[in-house]
């Protein structure tokens, strides 16, 4: 697969960089978990970019986006992806959102139906109560940590990031995604994200209400979930009867379990039937 272009778009009052791919079609917008980055989706896209116009977005705050002092949360997220539609003279996507990406595509599906094809949440978007989503929280407790850290090198960073037994087998893709958000500074090296931004968007995501989403949705959704934990089986994105709500209440919905992957490994690690189900789903 060939490397995406990276291009800068207008997001609302802001810049917004694109990873885009140069396959014809249909147009994907990919959207990225809360301390995540365009590359995240690099093994997911890659039977995809012959048949469609993929592209994955640096949210607000991550990556090569611009980073203001504040605005995490849905809403914003919502403006800019409406707004980077306008600038490239797009009328429809299919968001495919992994983690906070899939809030942010449920609230846009739900918000602006006309503007969507159809659409796919990846363990993400289910509405989790107050003692499941600290235990989210604490599942993803290393990913958060690694936002404060000053390592004496990019190589040293990577080392740190490859003890995480959660990211493994590691690969090529992860190698990228974590290449993409290191920034070398006078104090070494460390990551281009800031904590207080991530913590304003945790806040903000432990108030969305996912279920006021459901019946607004027009469009055909699938739903992928992870079927392990990060550090537990308590601490999944997509528990069995939060997941049988989304297929009650979400109208056109098909679910696949992406059988012995984490909610990092349904994105980062190869898996065929994961593929086979995106593309069927994806297919006129």
């Amino acid at each position: 697969m060939t490397e995406p272009k990276m291009k800068k778009v207008k997001g609302d009052g802001l810049q917004i960089n694109l990873a885009e791919w140069d396959g014809q079609g249909k147009h994907i917008l990919c959207i990225h978990g809360i301390t995540a980055n365009c590359r995240s989706w690099d093994m997911v896209v890659r039977p995809l970019v012959s048949d469609f116009h993929v592209m994955a977005m640096d949210l607000r705050g991550r990556g090569m986006s611009d980073k203001p002092d504040t605005g995490y949360s849905l809403e914003y997220h919502v403006r800019d992806i409406v707004s980077l539609m306008d600038d490239l003279g797009i009328d429809r996507i299919t968001p495919m959102g992994h983690s906070l990406g899939a809030f942010i595509s449920l609230a846009f599906a739900a918000e602006h139906p006309d503007r969507v094809d159809k659409l796919v949440l990846v363990d993400g978007a289910g509405d989790l109560s107050p003692e499941q989503l600290d235990n989210v929280f604490e599942g993803i407790k290393p990913a958060f940590d690694r936002l404060t850290e000053v390592f004496e090198s990019k190589e040293a960073y990577l080392e740190k990031m490859k003890a995480a037994p959660f990211l493994h087998p590691w690969n090529d893709v992860v190698d990228t995604y974590y290449y993409h958000e290191i920034e070398e500074t006078a104090d070494g090296a460390k990551t281009n994200i800031s904590l207080d931004h991530i913590a304003e968007e945790a806040a903000n995501v432990r108030e969305v209400k996912c279920r006021t989403y459901y019946p607004r949705l027009k469009c055909e959704t699938l739903i992928l979930k992870a079927t392990e934990g990060l550090i537990s089986n308590d601490d999944l994105l997509l528990p069995e009867d939060v997941v049988n709500i989304m297929m009650k209440e979400i109208p056109s919905a098909i679910r696949h379990d992406v059988v012995g992957t984490n909610h990092y490994g349904i994105i980062f690690q190869p898996d065929e039937k994961r593929d086979h189900a995106i593309q069927a789903f994806l297919a006129d």
